[in-house]
């Protein structure tokens, strides 16, 4: 794997029955805790939805493989893993995603292959093009006295933002019968 790409791990925990409580507030001292790290970039905290899932799953960001791979083996973070053990039904399950991939990972089974390539690009070709149709023109009165090249990077940066984070998780999930089949 390239140590230079942007990843994501995609972290799955099952929490005992009646340890939500000590489990949330370990959520927040190891969140708290990851951001100290170089090369950080948020995480998610996905949690489980009654008839779908039983399972907590942290997208964590890291900005290079080697990066999230100094977090992963840090004497912190271990502690962390330490403290979780009582508070879980079964071992973590890791698994480490670069490129498009994290946009085509379902919350409720974060070890399902990537869909076929070709039906990846229609997803993507929906997201950019819905996002685009709306972004553009409220941007676009926003920025009108701007010059054309700064307009367009913010322009940018924000679509490329609700994609990430909004828009190809809700096509991902609103589509997974037919991106997941076959």
């Amino acid at each position: 794997m390239d140590s230079s790409v942007h990843v994501t791990a995609v972290i799955t925990h099952r929490v005992r029955p009646g340890r939500e409580t000590g489990y949330e507030e370990w959520l927040k001292g190891i969140a708290a805790d990851s951001r100290n790290f170089d090369g950080y970039q948020g995480a998610h905290i996905l949690r489980p939805e009654l008839g779908v899932t039983s399972d907590h799953v942290i997208v964590l960001q890291f900005d290079t493989c080697q990066h999230l791979e100094t977090w992963m083996q840090s004497e912190s973070r271990k502690g962390w893993i330490e403290r979780v053990q009582p508070l879980i039904s079964e071992p973590e399950a890791i698994k480490t995603l670069t490129g498009l991939e994290p946009w085509f990972q379902l919350p409720s089974k974060p070890t399902h292959s990537p869909p076929k390539r070709y039906k990846q690009a229609i997803l993507v070709w929906i997201g950019v093009a819905s996002t685009f149709l709306v972004v553009s023109p409220l941007v676009a009165a926003l920025l009108s006295s701007w010059p054309g090249i700064l307009a367009m990077l913010v322009k940018l940066t924000i679509m490329v933002g609700l994609l990430n984070y909004l828009v190809m998780p809700f096509l991902t999930r609103r589509f997974q019968g037919w991106l997941f089949r076959g």
